[in-house]
């Protein structure tokens, strides 16, 4: 065999392992930069405009239910309904921030790391660790709805 014959095959090879090689390094590259890019950059939220209405529940839902826990604009909300009047609090614990709970046998608003209970029409606390009531939502009830102002 020639040695322009030899070269002719090696430099395909060559050629072919050289594109793998790149391909790996860029491949690798855009695995690592892609998380990093996205922490920096993080993707815009469309939100609502402050004092607007957000639909939350029915009456007929939250009068069956008692209470419940739902989610406005990425907050955790907690509404509870007692003597024709619908109530609204942040439903994150005022002690280490947990996400509490409508406790509907006893009527309550329960915190279930620290067992701290909350008055389900006042957010005021009324046993556990802790330190402030919950901090009240603004709702409106417009005809068979319930909406919390933002």
């Amino acid at each position: 065999m020639s040695l322009a014959s030899e070269q002719s095959q090696t430099a395909p090879r060559r050629s072919i392992l050289k594109y793998l090689l790149t391909f790996s390094i860029v491949t690798t590259l855009g695995g690592v930069l892609t998380p990093i890019i996205s922490y920096l950059w993080p993707p815009m939220r469309q939100t609502t405009v402050q004092g607007s209405r957000v639909r939350v529940a029915s009456l007929k839902e939250l009068e069956a239910a008692g209470g419940l826990i739902t989610a406005v604009e990425g907050q955790a909300i907690v509404l509870t309904y007692s003597q024709n009047s619908v109530k609204a609090f942040s439903a994150i614990c005022t002690h280490l921030g947990c996400i509490v709970q409508w406790e509907s046998a006893g009527k309550y608003i329960q915190c279930p790391c620290h067992d701290g209970r909350f008055n389900a029409q006042t957010g005021a606390v009324i046993s556990g660790p802790p330190p402030a009531p919950l901090p009240p939502r603004e709702t409106v009830v417009d005809g068979d709805d319930v909406f919390v102002i933002i």
